[in-house]
Formats: structure tokens, C-alpha cells, sequence
């Protein structure tokens, strides 16, 4: 059973872009090879992280989208473990995260817009109810007794 997978994994900093591009083939094939699919890779860039990892303050992101088995990604994820340049990684499970978004955006699309109805549909149809007069009444000033 294919399901969708985001994997992110930082390389550290003084890995050559080659190196690089050489450690995202190695991790296509791998996947490819076991049946599954990369839908997208994506060079995120250098980035600062948040805590030291490995004595490294920054490393590069990269995101790769696949569909894959269970077996496939615990293969890939075993290579990006005993890779040296890799210094961090982390598999997301998305499709159902993107199943809820798909039914809480239909959920949306069949609501109403009470905004965009016309005014006219909203005022009632009995006549506008008058505001009741009340008598003037004199306020007197501050610090003033009133007299009786």
C-alpha cells in the first residue's frame, strides 16, 4: 500500500552541492528501486538551526515528497541514519493530513455566505418598530444638590 511521505534531512554545511545532488539521486533510486515514487524534490537552502546539532549552526534542507510503502521508507530511512553528510532527518506521513484538508475544504465550499446574501432578504417585514420619546430631562451640574 503506497502512501505519501514528506521527508526532510538537513547535510551539513561543507558538503559541495555535487555531493549533494549525488546523496538526492542515491536516495531517488533507493526509493524508485523499491516500488515507490519521488513526486518532488526541493532544495530548501542553507539555513540557521535551531540548537547546535553535531557542532553545526546552519546545515542545507532538503524536502523530498514520495509515495512509498512502509518497507521503502524504512529502507530510506535507515540510509539517511548511516549517512555521514546527513545530520538530521524526519518522515511525515501526509496523506491524511491532506484527506482532512480535502474534507474540511468541501465542508467550506458547501456552507453560505451570509455576507454575500442581499440585505433586503435579512430586514424583517413587519413595520420598523418607533423609538420611544422620553421627556427631556435637565441634568444638573456637578456638585450641585438637586432641590425638592
Amino acid at each position: 500500500m503506497s502512501r505519501l511521505y514528506e521527508v526532510m534531512f538537513i547535510v551539513r554545511p561543507d558538503v559541495a552541492e555535487e555531493d549533494v545532488d549525488k546523496l538526492i539521486a542515491g536516495f531517488t533510486t533507493n526509493v524508485t528501486n523499491g516500488g515507490g515514487v519521488v513526486k518532488n524534490v526541493e532544495k530548501m537552502g542553507r539555513r540557521k538551526l535551531a540548537y547546535l546539532v553535531r557542532k553545526f549552526n546552519d546545515g542545507n534542507y532538503i524536502l523530498m515528497t514520495i509515495e512509498a510503502g512502509g518497507p521503502v521508507v524504512l529502507e530510506l530511512e535507515r540510509r539517511l541514519r548511516v549517512s555521514e553528510p546527513i545530520i538530521k532527518f524526519i518522515t511525515v506521513r501526509i496523506d491524511e493530513e491532506e484527506k482532512r484538508l480535502a474534507k474540511v475544504k468541501a465542508l467550506r465550499g458547501t456552507r453560505r455566505k451570509v455576507s454575500a446574501e442581499t440585505p433586503a432578504a435579512h430586514s424583517p417585514t413587519a413595520a420598523p418598530v418607533a423609538a420611544p420619546t422620553a421627556a427631556p430631562v435637565a441634568e444638573a451640574p456637578e456638585g450641585v444638590a438637586a432641590s425638592a
